[in-house]
């Protein structure tokens, strides 16, 4: 009956949403990201963002956006907003979203890597839009939490309604391809996977390092803006008819 009703609410003309889908992505700037690793990952969300197929998914129901959000971070206490929220309804936007991105400078290198302080600072972006249908954080990063909270003794209670947290790991100057590189990224995936990621359908995406970064970003982007509302009213519809 309650997925009954929601299926109704939903229904074009008869509910009007303030968004489909909030997406704050959160972007490890500390001291093991190098300059030109810096540079490789803000122009690979840019590049992801505005790659045809995500487009194709940003403007696919214009009465319910998706809204976007980017932030910085390292140390337990710096956290910086790149990107406000943002309403993503037309290639105006987008190019707004473009053009904060490439304007922002990079602040002091903190030494530190403070995950734990990451995702409570994303769960603290995402309060700001509980009247999205799906709410999402992305964080990326090259290596494990090095001070602060531990992200895995942040209680699940912490982690706001319809949330999910996704991450990307990257591997860095640390990874050259050889087998013992290989098996230092599979350890970060797998901290990510059992100490980061959280919700329903959360997942790890892997770049092998930050060339690959925007291709990498282009791929979790596709898989998670993708409403799982809407996903529920598609089935039902089917089912229905």
């Amino acid at each position: 009956m309650i997925r009954l009703c929601l299926f109704l609410l939903l229904l074009p003309g008869l509910a009007q949403a303030a968004c489909r889908q909030a997406l704050s992505v959160g972007l490890d700037v500390s001291s093991s990201v190098d300059d030109s690793e810096y540079l490789l990952q803000l122009n690979g969300v840019i590049a992801a963002l505005n790659a045809p197929p995500v487009q194709d998914i940003f403007f696919a129901q214009p009465d319910a956006p998706i809204s976007i959000h980017v932030f910085v971070w390292s140390g337990p206490v710096n956290q910086t907003i790149i990107v406000p929220w943002t309403s993503v309804e037309s290639p105006a936007d987008l190019a707004r979203i473009t053009a904060l991105l490439r304007a922002h400078r990079r602040g002091v290198k903190a030494p530190n890597t403070a995950i734990g302080a990451a995702l409570l600072a994303g769960f603290s972006f995402l309060d700001e839009r509980s009247d999205c249908w799906v709410r999402t954080l992305d964080l990326s990063g090259d290596g494990e939490t090095n001070t602060g909270l531990l992200p895995e003794d942040i209680p699940e209670q912490r982690r706001p309604p319809n949330v999910t947290v996704n991450g990307l790991v990257v591997g860095s100057g640390n990874f050259f391809g050889d087998a013992v590189s290989r098996d230092a990224l599979e350890d970060l995936r797998q901290y990510y996977a059992e100490n980061v990621i959280r919700g329903p359908g959360a997942f790890v995406e892997v770049a092998d390092d930050y060339e690959a970064y925007a291709a990498t970003m282009e791929r979790k982007l596709l898989r998670e803006l993708s409403s799982q509302v809407l996903g529920d009213i598609q089935n039902q519809s089917g089912s229905e008819g």
